[in-house]
């Protein structure tokens, strides 16, 4: 999965438009609900190297707000890490590539209902 199959995903099941918030990251794209604006995810662009890779080049990854048991769980799974400036007992960082697009929408959709309350 990428980044696009992510946000057509998020598009035709939620209507969720992505919100480019900060000049500075202007490939960070913020999810949220249209009903209480509280965010479910977010897509970044990250240097590898920021996510304790060698490599110096971007790699895009998704924060989703999950259950602190799953978070913990998930972290011992390989594509994903602890969440990238969020809150790391509450939200994980998806490697987007590297998980399978079934596994990523699932995700997506615990993170929306977690967030909808």
């Amino acid at each position: 999965m990428d980044r696009e199959a992510v946000l057509q995903y998020v598009t035709a099941k939620y209507n969720t438009q992505p919100e480019y918030l900060w000049r500075k990251y202007p490939h960070y794209a913020v999810l949220r609900h249209q009903h209480n604006r509280k965010w479910y995810a977010i897509i970044m662009d990250v240097k590898k190297e920021n996510l304790d890779q060698v490599a110096s080049q971007a790699e895009d990854v998704m924060d989703l707000k999950l259950d602190p048991e799953m978070v913990e769980l998930l972290q011992t799974e390989s594509g994903f890490l602890p969440a990238y400036h969020m809150n790391k007992s509450n939200w994980i960082s998806v490697r987007i590539s590297q998980v399978a697009r079934d596994q990523i929408c699932k995700l997506i959709d615990a993170s929306y209902k977690l967030t909808e309350k």
